[in-house]
């Protein structure tokens, strides 16, 4: 392996710190990274409550792209020196990061090292909850909340791809006119508007077939009443609170599915065979610029803090990226 320097990491804290540089395993490379995206999975664990799993870095940084630096003995699929975008366990907010090669993209021609790190967290994500576990089909409807996240924006553009309706709700006129702008049917100022009541008008008293939903609290029994008949629920995040009141009867009443998913805590092989999903489903569409990365904002790594907070007002459309200096 050649010679590296040590490595500047954003430890938990978010203070700069020095480190070794890691070693690959022999189906790991190494990633001199340019471009870290910011998720919500990176707050939460820096508030404490999203431990990283066993064997993970302690390092916040989910998604990251670059270019290989090492490789492992084993690795076959990247060369030295090819550019990379990768879903990682931890380890991202720093100059080098670990990444499986199953879990590994190339980066398309064209696409940014900010855009590409944006990539493969939310399109993993998408893939596996909408279209794996929620089965959406073409001519179906999709309701997305927060369709300004990095997920929903992603979100938006997929399902459009795939000939869905989507519906969305953000938390402004100016979101909603972007979510528009993205493909978005229909967008739902949920400060303004019963998103409930808006999504039965919207598909004429059907309801819709697939919800993602992040944000869990008094949404869990709104969903109930908002989905389709033999409709199904995806929960991925808690924003509010993972306990709510609700008419359970109504997964009975409309037959419906309500399941949910992490990614992180996923086996290698469960997250390999994603990764192969999505580099056959999904990235041709990236390719095909059918799909655009959302960039709100970048910063430097040192700034990660900044980062954070930006992300915390809610007020961002699209992902967050720290850049490596």
């Amino acid at each position: 392996m050649p010679s590296l320097p040590r490595n500047r990491v954003r430890a938990l804290g978010l203070v700069t710190d020095e480190r070794p540089v890691p070693l690959p395993g022999p189906n790991e490379i190494l990633i001199k990274v340019a471009a870290a995206g910011l998720n919500r999975g990176d707050i939460v664990q820096r508030r404490g409550h999203y431990p990283p799993p066993v064997g993970a870095s302690d390092i916040l940084g989910l998604e990251v792209a670059g270019e290989v630096a090492a490789r492992g003995s084993k690795v076959t699929r990247f060369k030295l020196g090819e550019k990379v975008m990768s879903l990682v366990t931890g380890g991202g907010y720093a100059q080098f990061c670990l990444a499986h090669e199953a879990h590994t993209f190339g980066i398309p021609t064209g696409l940014s090292m900010v855009a590409a790190a944006s990539v493969p967290e939310t399109l993993m994500t998408v893939w596996h909850n909408v279209f794996q576990r929620g089965r959406l089909d073409a001519g179906e409807t999709l309701l997305v909340h927060g369709g300004t996240s990095g997920i929903g924006v992603t979100a938006i553009q997929l399902a459009k791809a795939f000939e869905a309706k989507v519906i969305v709700t953000a938390g402004s006129a100016t979101k909603c006119d972007f979510c528009r702008e993205l493909g978005a049917d229909v967008a739902i100022d949920y400060r303004n508007d019963d998103f409930v009541q808006e999504v039965l008008f919207a598909t004429d008293g059907a309801g819709a077939h697939v919800i993602l939903d992040s944000i869990g609290g008094d949404y869990i029994g709104r969903n109930l009443e908002a989905a389709a008949v033999d409709g199904r629920i995806v929960q991925i995040g808690f924003m509010n609170t993972p306990f709510a009141r609700a008419n359970f009867s109504l997964l009975m009443i409309k037959r419906l599915v309500y399941t949910g998913s992490t990614l992180r805590a996923q086996s290698v092989e469960a997250k390999a065979r994603l990764a192969h999903a999505v580099e056959t489903n999904a990235i041709p569409v990236l390719k095909q610029e059918r799909l655009r990365p959302v960039i709100d904002s970048t910063f430097p790594l040192e700034r990660a803090a900044d980062a954070h907070r930006r992300m915390e007002t809610g007020q961002h459309i699209g992902k967050i990226v720290l850049t490596m200096t």
